[in-house]
């Protein structure tokens, strides 16, 4: 519980993972928990797989020999979820007393052959909380990661409020925006690689790949919540030689905290550095009033998202056969539940999106 209940210390770890080398990078990992422990932070946020580093590799064509050996090393270098690694990172929350976000490679515990990237949320009492693996691969980490499922969309609530976590382009996706909003977020871990938007509009491939400081805003500005825009650091020094010409460009960092009403209360940085800033759930709950995507500024009756798994069998709306219904009017949707013979609407939460007509 915060030492002052008035305002909530958040931070980021910016900081380079020993690449390809799970162990190491957790014992680093363990001293920057430690740290901010000691600096009285509530809330420490780690980039997008951290450990053991972003899969560079998926920038290149797998027509190498080269890329193949980093490609086994990294899944050689995966994390097991609920193996030693994570057993690690839960001691050391608990005893710094801080809750830690921390991007994963993590490795299918039944294949052993499949890679996600995944989001490890983990409580200051010491265990897991939360478990989210990124819905969608972009682009390129198609190659190397697997899409994952909407288990992992939810707020987990904390002594200083509810959290909530992304991997990066997970922002611009829009409903997994909602969902979190419908279930109240108000602190939000936005986990991206690292690289900054000015070098990236810089390189002609990645020209559009999207900038994170302006989709981490977005998530503020739309739910009302502090985001902790959160990068690592990559540079060709840090990478073994063998796979040094698979780095696309330098991972600089460009982390930041974010206030609800998308104002940058602390970086963009770049190099290593712990980011801190002091957090008011007072402005969290002033922007909500102002605007709740999800609540008052919401039209529920004409636009709704729906967790299909809850809608009893054979009326999910969309039809299975092909048709273009949706579970409209026409279908017995009545603006208030989901069918006029007694089925209310499912929970807020993933994944169905209904426009109205």
């Amino acid at each position: 519980m915060p030492s002052n209940e008035s305002t909530v210390r958040v931070a980021v770890a910016q900081a380079a993972p020993v690449f390809l080398d799970r162990d190491a990078s957790l014992d680093k990992a363990l001293r920057l928990i430690q740290k901010a422990g000691e600096q009285g932070v509530h809330l420490l946020a780690f980039g997008e797989a951290w450990l053991p580093g972003y899969p560079i590799h998926a920038w290149s064509a797998p027509g190498t020999d080269q890329w193949w050996t980093a490609a086994e090393r990294y899944l050689d270098q995966a994390v097991d979820f609920g193996g030693p690694v994570i057993d690690a990172l839960c001691s050391a929350a608990g005893k710094a007393g801080i809750d830690v976000v921390i991007g994963l490679a993590e490795r299918d515990a039944v294949t052993q052959g499949t890679v996600y990237s995944t989001l490890a949320l983990i409580g200051s009492e010491g265990h897991v909380i939360g478990h989210h693996r990124k819905l969608r691969p972009t682009g390129f980490e198609r190659v190397v990661w697997a899409d994952g499922n909407d288990s992992g969309l939810q707020t987990h609530l904390r002594p200083y409020g509810n959290l909530s976590v992304l991997a990066s382009t997970e922002h611009q996706m829009v409903l997994p925006t909602y969902a979190l909003a419908e279930q109240g977020a108000q602190f939000h871990v936005a986990c991206w690689p690292g690289h900054s938007p000015a070098e990236t509009a810089r390189q002609s491939q990645a020209s559009m790949w999207p900038d994170p400081h302006l989709l981490s805003r977005a998530f503020a500005v739309q739910t009302g919540t502090y985001v902790l825009c959160a990068g690592a650091v990559i540079d060709a020094a840090a990478v073994p030689e063998p796979y040094r010409n698979l780095l696309p460009f330098a991972f600089t960092g460009a982390s930041a905290i974010i206030d609800p009403r998308g104002g940058i209360l602390a970086g963009p940085v770049e190099g290593e550095e712990l980011l801190v800033a002091e957090c008011d759930p007072a402005v969290v709950r002033s922007a909500k009033v102002a605007f709740d995507c999800a609540g008052h500024s919401a039209r529920p009756d004409q636009l709704a998202l729906w967790d299909k798994s809850a809608i009893p069998s054979g009326e999910q709306g969309w039809d299975d056969a092909g048709g273009e219904d949706g579970p409209d009017d026409e279908d017995g949707y009545n603006g208030e539940g989901y069918h006029g013979d007694g089925h209310e609407s499912p929970p807020p939460g993933p994944m169905t999106a209904r426009g109205g007509r």
